[in-house]
């Protein structure tokens, strides 16, 4: 099982290649199997989760192909199984949004429920009540969603679907279902991050009817059929996010290429306030970091909020600031596995309920952790570039489902970091 070896102690300096962002990336595959004419998505991120999702639909017997610049050419043409097996589900939650394009496409679709790490309980009961309303008929047996239309019908119907919380895949489902229905439907409380915008960009190019995606209230017209396009992939935001936090926490100065300074301004505005330099360019962000930062109390929430999955990586630079930060989770129960991995580090944390108290100290020092989730494993880096002596990271497989290439990345612009068998 791999690991990494961090030597901390040393600035960052230079630029990194931000990559597209696996959140979009993971719909945008799966809004593939809506049309029969082939789709080429650029800028595609060489990720674990990426490569699973390829094995999902390639599996249903759609033909998807590696081009230059890291991207694909996926061609549904020839679609034949419209089912998502357990075996190729249970290492990945994403999945489930095979459901809405399989069912509103083929009139049919049986999905496993979905897996992926243990951060807390999201479920799916918001995907099958939106279907629902739309006129599918959906039963759960032996561990599958088994979705059908009505004896007769051709299209699901469109509707108007109030999700009872704000949820981002039940958004994304139900917004590429809703693209081939028969009239409109709307989407009440749907959840208004960057990748969900990017999805119905990518649907519009593809013919579909949208008006109001990254907003509360999304409509969708619906239409016969949708074409092929070609669609670069937004990049990846909590990327970004996390090397801002290692360049604060390490100190430098780095070139975040491509990076959206728009699409982090609760995040850019918590490293300000902790006085690191961060600057909106047209080709990415630039972030100058030196000295000691000043700890920041936060509270995760929806976007536009401070997102869930920068907690981990912020709290990581709150133990070594001066002061102390109140950091406060509101979206997963478990997001704070990672407190006593940072512990072992020498961070003083102290956890109650949903709260988690971060008393800065001067430095950390080197040891042996564990990952215990994706976002957990990058705390764990950052923590680790700024440690005293060697810290070794084991079970990065988890940062290998959400980040391309990091360490390289890391080495490229001066950190001490190697991956080791």
């Amino acid at each position: 099982m791999d690991k990494l070896l961090i030597r901390g102690g040393r600035s960052l300096r230079g630029e990194v290649q931000i990559s597209g962002a696996k959140n979009a990336a993971l719909p945008e595959l799966c809004a593939c199997l809506l049309t029969a004419e082939p789709v080429s998505l650029v800028n595609v991120p060489r990720l674990q989760d990426v490569s699973t999702m390829q094995k999902l639909i390639r599996n249903m017997g759609v033909s998807v192909e590696r081009m230059e610049d890291n991207g694909l050419r996926v061609d549904a043409s020839a679609l034949s199984s419209p089912e998502a097996p357990y075996e190729l589900v249970k290492t990945m939650r994403a999945s489930v949004l095979a459901l809405g394009p399989l069912l509103t496409r083929f009139g049919e679709a049986t999905v496993s429920l979905p897996g992926g790490c243990a951060i807390g309980s999201r479920p799916v009961d918001q995907h099958i009540k939106g279907l629902q309303a739309m006129g599918a008929n959906i039963s759960v047996e032996h561990g599958y969603m088994i979705a059908k239309l009505p004896r007769g019908a051709t299209r699901l119907q469109g509707a108007r679907i109030a999700t009872d919380m704000v949820t981002v895949t039940g958004t994304e489902n139900l917004l590429m279902a809703a693209t081939l229905a028969q009239g409109e439907t709307v989407l009440e409380n749907a959840a208004q991050e960057p990748e969900i915008a990017d999805l119905a960009e990518m649907l519009i190019k593809m013919g579909a009817r949208i008006e109001g995606q990254g907003s509360r209230r999304i409509r969708i017209e619906g239409v016969q059929q949708l074409h092929g396009c070609v669609h670069q992939v937004v990049a990846d935001r909590i990327e970004t996010g996390t090397f801002l936090c290692a360049v604060a926490a390490a100190g430098g100065a780095v070139l975040l290429r491509h990076g959206r300074a728009d699409h982090l301004e609760a995040v850019i505005e918590k490293l300000r306030e902790a006085g690191a330099r961060v600057t909106a360019r047209e080709d990415g962000i630039h972030i100058e970091s030196r000295g000691r930062l000043r700890a920041q109390s936060f509270r995760t929430t929806e976007y536009p909020g401070f997102p869930t999955d920068m907690q981990a990586q912020f709290m990581a630079l709150n133990c070594i600031a001066q002061g102390t930060a109140a950091v406060t989770e509101t979206i997963f129960e478990n997001r704070f596995m990672h407190v006593n991995e940072l512990m072992r580090l020498g961070a003083r944390i102290q956890i109650e309920g949903k709260l988690a108290l971060v008393e800065g100290v001067e430095r950390l020092s080197g040891a042996t952790v564990m990952a215990t989730d994706l976002r957990a494993s990058a705390s764990l880096v950052i923590a680790g570039l700024v440690a005293e002596g060697e810290t070794v990271v084991d079970r990065i497989y988890h940062l290998d489902r959400g980040y391309d290439q990091m360490e390289a990345k890391l080495r490229g612009v001066g950190a001490a970091i190697e991956r080791i068998r």
